[in-house]
Formats: structure tokens, sequence, C-alpha cells
């Protein structure tokens, strides 16, 4: 298609420019001649930002806009021609520029009264003599010198570069990993990699031959389905030379833009005239950046028998009548502020960069059961479950019942379980509401003049989906083997209420003592003890509902999630045990009478932790994992870490009587955590660690 009528890119004059390039903001208004009748009721743009001023190799760029309305009003919303408003719209066309090859623009269209106009995005990048090579563990600077251990090992060469000797010396215990496991065996994900970080030509001194020129070739690169880099210059600076990518309003870095500075451009354009009205608004980036690729954790046979070994190609090392199950709490955005983790780079905490790192991850375990936490309903149906369902996962989903204001918006995170359609079938959900639990609680136990109270202790928001499941793959260990094999799994989150984003985990307070909280970034170990009988009694509700489940269906059961519970505390004791000792410290706060008698305090469900293999196994590579537990407790050493606190809150329980651990996700050490001083991190983008285990069906005895 051609451009429109009169409207040609290497006439559109009269450009003003604000750029920042230290962060991603800025703030211009579009000026128009106030004696036009245009600028009268015209749409203009307030304010365009980006999420981050380091765009990563894969990361979809959106600029945030702000506009005015033409009856003044401020709004972020797009104004389709489906939903005028005041006889307005924005209409949006792709269309391929003829007269530049492998142009891609999409023309954002206003229609005001009887003018029209064109809100046109540029995309540049800029093209220099050189490209430039940046640090593997410091992506933000410039590289100064290469490993040649990992040239040699063909290591993906991204990973090779270091910005100074200390950088290269600081990260080695973590480096040399690679070169162990090269060693050990070719990278079966190279190819990968290779594609999408890309290989430079070094020329010895840490900076790196460009690779685009601007000829012919450069026509054959991509974004999506559409050609990037025309084969024209389109913009001379100062020496510098800008190629236009694309005219679309978001754009995808590649493996090309590595190493160059991107330019972003919005205007209004008069369709009667072909002119551009007011000035431009324009943002310049850092250089883009790859996207950092950590080391892959290895799936470990308990028995020590069999070589360990990563996630095959298929995503399983798993044989006939075994499954892997997944649980992660994966930060919700509400949550993920500059505040609590100011010791992650702002662009590695964006949503943008983090949802597609934690979705490279999650679907690289390819689990066949999918357990996460902290996930925001607008995030699930926007980006989780239609990005999941792509590999083959079906979604279920469970939201909390009250919203958090954080960004200017209300949101609210839940847990969902994603299950493959290839392996198992849905049969029923169970929806569990303890606000509900706490409202019949009170409803009975309570006297009157103490309902109020009781509520505002009981009620934290906290829930539960339970999943019924039937297995479609051959289960040799079954009593009958035409029976059908169902499984109970349950994806539980009892994160702390939170009065404000950047209170993660302070349980108990209102906004008359919110003044008075502690500002910790992860405040676990701050929990006040006189809500602790909260905790207890959330388990053991849940643990009651599962053991009904259990009786009416003799299903095999796993419990996952985050229980903000550490090891040793009366609510792992209550999971692990199936009671918990009437001496326990935290059974001595109970002024609802809850947990009263303390012999109630028990279950019948054979629960046993997933992990705790690793702290009583003997043999290959169970030994380093051993040294990663607590033997004392039999769990991780922690599975979530930040800059105040570490330690475990997360689980995956089985009933041994119906299911055996076959294998278990290595763990991951604190110091290669430390590195980047806690979690969230450029590699993990949440602040706790993924769980995964590797279960079979077995025999049930006769009951």
């Amino acid at each position: 298609m051609a451009d429109p009528p009169g409207l040609r890119p290497d006439r559109i004059a009269h450009r003003f420019e604000v750029i920042s390039c230290s962060a991603a903001t800025i703030m211009t208004v579009v000026n128009c001649d106030k004696g036009s009748r245009k600028s009268q009721s015209m749409l203009s743009v307030l304010r365009v930002h980006l999420p981050s001023d380091i765009p990563i190799v894969g990361c979809e760029l959106t600029p945030y806009l702000l506009l005015r309305r033409p009856d003044k009003t401020v709004t972020t919303d797009d104004v389709p021609e489906s939903a005028p408003l005041d006889g307005h719209f924005l209409r949006y066309k792709d269309q391929v520029n003829t007269h530049i090859a492998g142009q891609f623009s999409i023309y954002v269209t206003c229609l005001i009264q009887n003018v029209t106009f064109l809100v046109l995005f540029h995309r540049y990048r800029i093209q220099s003599d050189r490209k430039v090579a940046v640090c593997s563990v410091h992506p933000s600077e410039q590289a100064t010198l290469q490993c040649l251990g990992c040239v040699k090992a063909k290591i993906p060469v991204a990973k090779s570069y270091h910005c100074s000797p200390k950088c290269f010396s600081d990260a080695w215990q973590h480096h040399r990993v690679l070169h162990d496991h090269a060693a050990s065996s070719v990278n079966e994900n190279g190819n990968e990699e290779e594609e999408i970080f890309g290989r430079f030509n070094s020329t010895g001194s840490g900076v790196v031959n460009a690779t685009l020129t601007g000829s012919a070739s450069s026509a054959s690169l991509t974004n999506g389905s559409t050609s990037l880099y025309p084969a024209a210059v389109t913009q001379r600076s100062g020496g510098e030379t800008w190629f236009e990518v694309g005219r679309s309003k978001t754009y995808t870095p590649s493996a090309d833009d590595i190493g160059h500075v991107l330019k972003f451009e919005c205007v209004v354009v008069d369709m009667e005239m072909k002119l551009p009205v007011g000035h431009p608004n324009t943002i310049l980036t850092s250089r883009v950046i790859p996207a950092p690729s950590p080391i892959p954790r290895r799936l470990i046979p308990v028995s020590g028998t069999d070589m360990m070994g990563q996630l095959d190609s298929d995503g399983r090392i798993s044989s006939s009548g075994t499954f892997t199950v997944l649980s992660y709490n994966i930060l919700s955005d509400t949550y993920a502020s500059s505040e609590l983790y100011s010791y992650c780079p702002s662009w590695a905490l964006s949503w943008p960069y983090r949802r597609q790192n934690l979705l490279r991850e999650i679907v690289g375990y390819r689990a066949d059961i999918v357990c996460l936490q902290e996930v925001q309903n607008d995030h699930f149906e926007e980006f989780f479950a239609p990005e999941l369902d792509k590999h083959g996962y079906q979604a279920l989903y469970k939201r909390k019942t009250n919203e958090v204001y954080g960004g200017n918006i209300h949101t609210i995170d839940g847990c969902a379980t994603f299950f493959r359609r290839d392996r198992f079938s849905h049969v029923k959900k169970y929806e569990v509401e303890f606000n509900k639990a706490a409202q019949s609680l009170t409803e009975v136990a309570v006297q009157t003049t103490q309902k109020k109270a009781a509520l505002n202790r009981l009620v934290k928001d906290n829930v539960a989906l339970i999943v019924v499941l039937e297995a479609k793959f051959s289960n040799q260990g079954a009593d009958n083997p035409g029976k059908r094999q169902l499984l109970c799994v349950v994806d539980f989150s009892r994160s702390i209420y939170r009065c404000e984003p950047f209170c993660r985990r302070q349980e108990g307070c209102d906004a008359e003592s919110w003044c008075n909280v502690p500002k910790m970034a992860n405040t676990h170990v701050n929990v006040p003890p006189e809500l602790k009988d909260v905790k207890i009694w959330q388990v053991h509700t849940l643990l009651k509902g599962l053991e009904k489940i259990a009786a009416s269906a003799d299903i095999p059961m796993l419990v996952c999630g985050d229980f903000n519970s550490v090891p040793g505390s009366a609510p792992h004791s209550l999971l692990a045990m199936g009671k918990v000792d009437p001496l326990h410290p935290e059974l001595l706060v109970d002024p609802l009478a809850i947990l009263r008698p303390h012999s109630k305090l028990t279950h019948q469900l054979p629960l046993v932790s997933a992990y705790s293999p690793f702290a009583r196994g003997v043999g290959l590579g169970l030994e380093h994992q051993r040294r990663k537990m607590d033997i004392t407790t039999n769990e991780p050493l922690f599975t979530n870490c930040t800059r105040d606190f570490i330690g475990t809150l997360d689980y995956i329980f089985y009933t041994a009587d119906s299911l055996t651990v076959e294998a278990l996700l290595e763990l991951l050490d604190e110091d290669s955590l430390r590195k980047d001083t806690a979690l969230p991190s450029p590699e993990w983008s949440s602040d706790h660690i993924a769980l995964l285990a590797e279960f079979r069906f077995q025999t049930r005895p006769r009951r």
C-alpha cells in the first residue's frame, strides 16, 4: 500500500525534539498556531514515556501516551471507530511504504469535526561506524574484554563480554559454570540462543564491527513478519545515520539492534493539508542490550542412579506414567516497586521485561502442570493465558476479592493453574475464599460484640484454587489399568494482606497504623505474632476441605504454593506432620479461641514435602543439593531471597500413599544470586524461585 497522498516521510518538517537519555520520560505539548481553526479542537499528545530507557532484545517497547481530547479532557484510552467520542476516533492502518523498502507503518487517524489529523509513529535505529558490544553482567555498560574460553567453547558470544577485569573476576564463579556445562555437553539451546542474541565479529579490542550496512541484505531482517530495515538512509545528523525501522506504536528490538540507540517519534499530521501539526514528541533510548540468559536449572533424579541432565527438547526426561508440576510465585507487578527492590535495575523490574523473562522460564520447564501465584487478573487474561495457550496449556484462575490501588489503577491478583491439554483433562474446579470461611466462622463461633473485631482479624483475602484433573497418559502403577486416574491439584496463595503496593508482607496493618509500619523490602520476619493464629486457621481450614475431597474420591493430591510460613512454623508443622505440638509458641496467642482445643489441629492426609529427598539422599548430584537444604526441617534453605530476607515460604506437598517423587529441579545457591544483590534480578524476574517435581502414580495400599 502507498503512503496517503501527499505524505512523504522525507518531507515531514517543523520537528521539535525534547530528549532525555537518562530516563525514558518526556513531557511535551503539541503547539499549534492559535489562530488556526484546527488547533482549537484537535487531539494533542501531552506526555510520552517508555517503561524503561534501556531496550531489551525480544521485549516489546510500547510508549505510554497521555492524550488530550478535543473537549480538553485527558485520557490514556484508545478511541476506536466503533466507539467514537463526540464524533472523534482513532484509526490504525497497516501500510507498507513502497518508497523505502521494508518499511512498516501504522497511521493513527483522528477525525475532529471536519478536520482530519494523522498521528505518525516513527522508529529509528542509530547506525554508527562501529557496533558496540555490551557487558554480559552489566548490560548497560560497554564491554572492554572478551573471554576467549567462551569463544573456543562456542558459548553464545553475548555471554563472553565483560566491562572490566574486576567484573570478569567477580563473576568468575558463576561464569565458569558456562565452561563446565559446555565441556560436558553440547548446549541444546545453542541454536536458539544464537538466534536470540546474535553473534558479533570481534575486532579483538572489545569493540565489534557493525553488521548492518544499509545494503540490500538488510532488507531481509524482520520484526515479526515484516521487514525491518530499509536500504535507504532516512536521517543523517552530526555524523550519525538513522535508519527507519518501523512506524508502529510498538517495536520489539531484535538481535541486530544490540549496541544501537533507538529513537521514538510521535507527531500529529493534518490529513487535509498533509502537513505535520505542531512538533513531534521524541525519545532517545540507551543502547539495546541482549536479554540475560541464566544457566538452565537441571532436573535431578532423586534416586541418584540416573544421569542428571537438563530438560530435553520436549521439556521432559520423564518416562511413561510420570508427570511434572511447577509452583512459582511470579511477583505481581503491583508489588514490584522500586522502593522495595531498589537494587534491581529499573529495566529488569519493568513489567514488559519481567513478563517475557518469566514466560521464557516457565515455558522452558515444560511442566505438565503449572501453579502460579500473585498473577494479576489483567496479566492473566491479556498475557499468560493466551501465551501459554500457544504452548498447549489450558488455564484456570481464581482471583482475590479485594483490589489493590497502584500505578493509578486498581488491580487484583490471584492463583493461576495451567495444565497441558495433551496430558490432562479438566474434571472439576473448587474455589476457596477464606474471607467467606471467616464470615461463616464468625457467625457461629464468635459473640455478637466481638464479630466486627473478629472479621477485621480473620479477613485477609487469601484464596486457593483446587482443580481435579484426569490423566490421559499411561498409568503403569495404578491398581487397575482401565480405571480413570484422577489427580487433585491445590494452588494456594497465602500472601499477607497488603495495605500499600510497597508493603508486601506486613500483616495486621490498617490505615491509621500504616505510618508506623517499618518500610522494609520484605517483612516476612516482622509479621506480628498476634496474627499467626490466622495463618494456622487458614491452613487448617484448607486441609479439612481437602480431607473431604480425598474421602469422597480416593484421589492423589498435590498442594502447592506460597504459604508465607517458614519451616518449623505451626502451619508448616500441620502440613508436613499432620499435627501441631500443643506447646508450639505460635499457639499461645489465640484471642478468638479459633484454634482450641489444640488437639483438633490435625489432618489425615499423608502429605510429604516433595523436596525432602534432597535432604536425605546420597548419590550423583544429590550431595551438592543437600548443601542447599536445611536437614533439620527437610526443606530448602530458601525459596524467597531479597536484600532483607531469605528463607523458605514455598512448598510442593504430595500424598505419599499415591505418588512418588522421581526427580526434582535443582535449587539455586545464594552466592549466585547475591552477585545481583538479591531477587528479583535481570536473570530471575521474581523474588521467589520456581519449584518443580516429577511424580509417578503408584499403587495405593488396600484399605
